[in-house]
């Protein structure tokens, strides 16, 4: 089952320092995961024994890690997440991709025929066939310029290694530029493999200079930030109108079909029916795969044959629309009004955004496949058969979708049509769920409980919290809309919302990273922002008729992730400021100040340098230490998936006698995260035993090198491992054997490995390797305890009056109302050690 673990190709470097007075140069051996930004490549060196010679030998010392090199049980279980689009795939996945694509990502855009016509013509009365083919020109032009022309053809390349939406665009700005507001960041993140980018290169100073003063003030990440986590809101808005506008539109086709089914019946059907959507997401109903897709493909198949049917029962010149000319007449016959209809008129593009969001998914290809040649025809087809039947009988405009179903087939397509509805309902919530962890990941949402539905699937989440909310909120808006003309009116501005803030970010990427022709790339939003502006300013025009919901709700939710957002870095950046001094340490002596008992002690904070300053409020309340410390950091990075074997940084803290050191895990804002904490301490300790020996290893390789006088390869003086000072702060990540690539390596190994002197091939243990390895298994016999630091925030009595209210009372009441940290880990209350903490910022 090789095809279902992430591959990844360990590289070794060495990294060299040259003194230009005598020539002679110095350098150590280095893993693949410590090397810096500025390692030199292997091609550096000329000699042929330096390449030929020791290449074996190099491959023997840095291994592949092992599969299995994990913190947690289920972290990974993600075949082929993060190569989501292998370069072989064959056409019929493809195809097949494609077609499930129809169930996730389609059913939102596919159920707009229900509303989009009846909106438009509440604000246009029909008068004329200007009106009909003036409207349903702007259909046509709208669906083929920013879904097909934007999406399909421009942003869908615009991903983060093979991941879409909001967060995505704002990760992959973050690795090109130093714009994210936590400053976690380490070089060594730079080598993971997903994260590796091509830099702007010099000749591109615009490039260059656009990063520079992205990095440089301050005000500018902000606003990134805040124009981020404002499309993230309008996702959220979108998660909480769609199955309101979608059920309610499907539900009141029933109303001329069953006699005594007023609009209050339409409510209570609808509030029904949601709240059997919302119950049934605790059971991880699938978002990817082929259940939903059939009913779609029905769906868009039905949209299609009744839109020919019409067409040639009715009025098959209404094709000239395509003439955009009928927009010119529509405006200029309507004028204010035609105006206003363009709020009703961008519905026929709701969902547009989730062929970006839900990327991950599926393929670039596949997406664009399905769109091309199934979903634009048979929307095209949809709305010129509506079109066609309007110009028969324009007083049915109110009704124009169910009224233009022939007779017969009236009870199949409400069937197909309400569950058309729920679909595109669910892949909405699973978006929302989806952009709420990456939300989380990324350190702009408070901590909630995350539910993995699958274990195989890593995009099939559930969040209780959200699911509750979501099904209120619709609830309520069902209740008091109770009209499917003023919920539009409030999705539009979502809807638009969102597809600015990806125009401003897609053109920062192009500006930024693609170093795409200026005239090409300021194309690029003066087309489709000018657009976008236009409908955006026609939805702004109905904000006292309902648009005013979805402005509400963007705003509570982005000042939930800002507020969040804000007191986190102000929290990190004081665990900065206040973290133990590494004299202070050296003070104390290996015993610490204290007793040092027989256990292994896990002590959970969040700096990636340092040693927090939480670690001397336990020296001060505990009699006594445990004989083994290892301060454990989670650290997200802005990408979406860490590979298994890339995921751990070990390093030593203080001098050997210690038994201090540091551990970074780090996460994708896509990785899954199920802690149990015996597989956590079972895979801590082999990490731990196996970075002893390496390090071990690697010290009596550079001993046995510097005895053999090799000049290209010489030893380093200084003690790297023993000290954690300032200029110093590479991590080293635990050798983790791979037994299969160890046979294969072995015969490849030998004629290098008889060049070495017998210190270095001798079987027999270091005497230091041997004491420490047992006084690490002395510690795990005596068992583990977890210390978590509670850490407060307090505004300063100096502060201004906004900061003392946002810190004090709003984060205050966020950090006291979110999950613990040691609610993430199963782990027994008898086994947790709390101390708190308050900084004064």
């Amino acid at each position: 089952m090789e095809e279902d673990w992430i591959e990844e190709r360990s590289s070794v470097r060495l990294r060299g320092r040259t003194f230009s007075g005598g020539g002679v140069s110095e350098s150590r051996w280095v893993d693949g995961s410590e090397v810096d930004s500025e390692s030199p490549p292997l091609s550096m060196f000329d000699d042929n024994e330096a390449k030929e010679g020791y290449g074996s030998l190099r491959r023997r010392l840095v291994k592949k890690p092992k599969r299995v090199d994990s913190f947690d049980v289920e972290a990974m279980e993600i075949a082929g997440a993060h190569g989501h689009h292998p370069k072989d795939i064959s056409t019929w996945h493809t195809l097949a991709l494609a077609f499930q694509t129809l169930g996730v990502v389609y059913g939102d855009m596919g159920t707009s025929p229900l509303y989009v016509f009846s909106d438009v013509f509440s604000k246009v009365k029909i008068q004329s066939e200007v009106d009909i083919l003036g409207a349903l020109s702007l259909v046509m032009y709208t669906i083929a310029l920013l879904p097909l022309v934007k999406y399909v053809f421009v942003v869908l390349k615009a991903n983060d290694n093979g991941e879409g939406g909001t967060f995505a665009l704002y990760s992959l700005i973050c690795r090109y530029a130093k714009v994210n507001m936590l400053p976690n960041r380490q070089p060594a993140d730079e080598q993971i493999s997903s994260f590796r980018l091509k830099l702007p290169t010099p000749e591109l100073e615009r490039a260059l200079s656009i990063k520079e003063t992205l990095e440089r003030r301050s005000s500018l990440k902000t606003l990134l930030l805040l124009l981020v986590l404002m499309g993230t809101s309008m996702v959220i808005g979108d998660g909480i109108l769609t199955p309101a506008i979608s059920v309610m539109s499907a539900v009141s086709g029933l109303q001329g079909a069953v006699k005594g089914f007023d609009t209050s019946a339409v409510v209570v059907f609808s509030i029904v029916i949601l709240v059997a959507l919302f119950s049934i997401q605790q059971f991880g109903t699938s978002k990817v795969g082929f259940s939903f897709a059939p009913a779609l493909a029905l769906w868009f198949f039905s949209l299609g044959s009744i839109g020919i049917y019409n067409l040639v029962k009715y009025d098959i010149t209404v094709i000239k629309a395509v003439n955009p000319a009928y927009i010119y007449f529509f405006f200029k016959k309507n004028s204010k009004d035609a105006w206003s209809a363009l709020g009703g008129c961008i519905l026929c593009i709701t969902g547009a955004e989730a062929m970006f969001a839900d990327l991950g998914h599926f393929s670039v290809p596949a997406i664009q496949i399905a769109f091309t040649f199934v979903v634009f025809p048979c929307l095209l087809l949809a709305y010129m058969g509506q079109a066609a039947y309007l110009m028969k009988y324009p007083e049915s405009s109110d009704r124009i979708f169910y009224d233009s179903v022939p007779e017969s087939l009236f009870w199949p397509v409400f069937v197909i049509a309400t569950l058309a509805a729920m679909i595109a309902s669910q892949a909405m919530i699973s978006a929302t769920f989806s952009c709420v962890k990456q939300a989380m990941a990324l350190g702009c949402f408070p901590r909630m409980k995350i539910i993995h539905t699958s274990r195989k699937l890593m995009g099939q989440i559930y969040i209780p919290v959200i699911n509750w909310f979501l099904m209120i909120m619709c609830v309520v808006v069902v209740s008091i809309f109770r009209s499917t003309t003023d919920i539009a009116n409030a999705y539009g501005i979502a809807e638009v919302g969102v597809m600015l803030v990806t125009t401003t970010l897609v053109t920062l990427v192009m500006l930024l990273i693609w170093q795409t022709n200026l005239f090409m790339a300021l194309c690029f939003p003066l087309v489709f922002g000018s657009i976008e502006l236009i409908y955006f300013s026609a939805v702004l025009s109905k904000v006292l008729e309902g648009g005013w919901l979805p402005l509400v709700f963007a705003s509570f939710f982005l000042s939930v992730m800002y507020i969040w957002n804000y007191g986190s870095v102000l929290k990190y950046q004081s665990e900065v400021r206040e973290k133990i001094s590494m004299d202070f340490m050296l003070e104390l002596g290996s015993t610490l100040g204290t007793v040092r008992t027989p256990g292994m002690g896990l002590l959970y904070n969040e700096l990636v340098h340092g040693i927090p300053s939480i670690f001397g409020q336990f020296l001060l309340s505990l009699p006594a230490i445990h004989s083994t410390v290892v301060f454990v950091c989670i650290k997200y990075v802005p990408i979406p998936v860490v590979p298994q074997e890339e995921r751990f940084l070990f390093r030593r803290v203080c001098p050997k006698d210690y038994h201090m050191f540091r551990c970074i895990a780090r996460y994708g804002y896509k990785d899954i995260r199920k802690e149990d904490h015996h597989a956590f301490e079972q895979l801590l300790v082999q990490s731990l035993e196996n970075f002893l020996r390496k390090e071990a290893q690697e010290l009596a390789l550079e001993s046995g090198l510097h005895e053999m006088d090799l000049d290209s390869v010489s030893v380093s003086s200084r003690d790297y491992r023993t000290r954690d000072v300032p200029g110093n702060e590479e991590l080293k990540v635990p050798l983790m054997l791979d037994m299969r690539s160890e046979e294969a390596e072995t015969s490849n190994s030998e004629a290098a490995s008889a060049a070495l002197p017998s210190s270095i091939m001798s079987s027999e243990i270091d005497p230091s390797l041997e004491y420490e390895l047992s006084a690490l298994r002395e510690a795990i016999d005596s068992g583990f305890t977890y210390f978590l630091a509670h850490g407060d925030v307090r505004a300063k009595k100096n502060s201004f009056f906004l900061k003392k209210l946002v810190i004090n009372y709003l984060y205050a009441f966020l950090r006291r109302n979110c999950r613990a940290g040691a609610a993430n880990m199963s782990v027994p209350h008898m086994n947790i050690l709390q101390v708190g903490m308050t900084y004064m910022v």
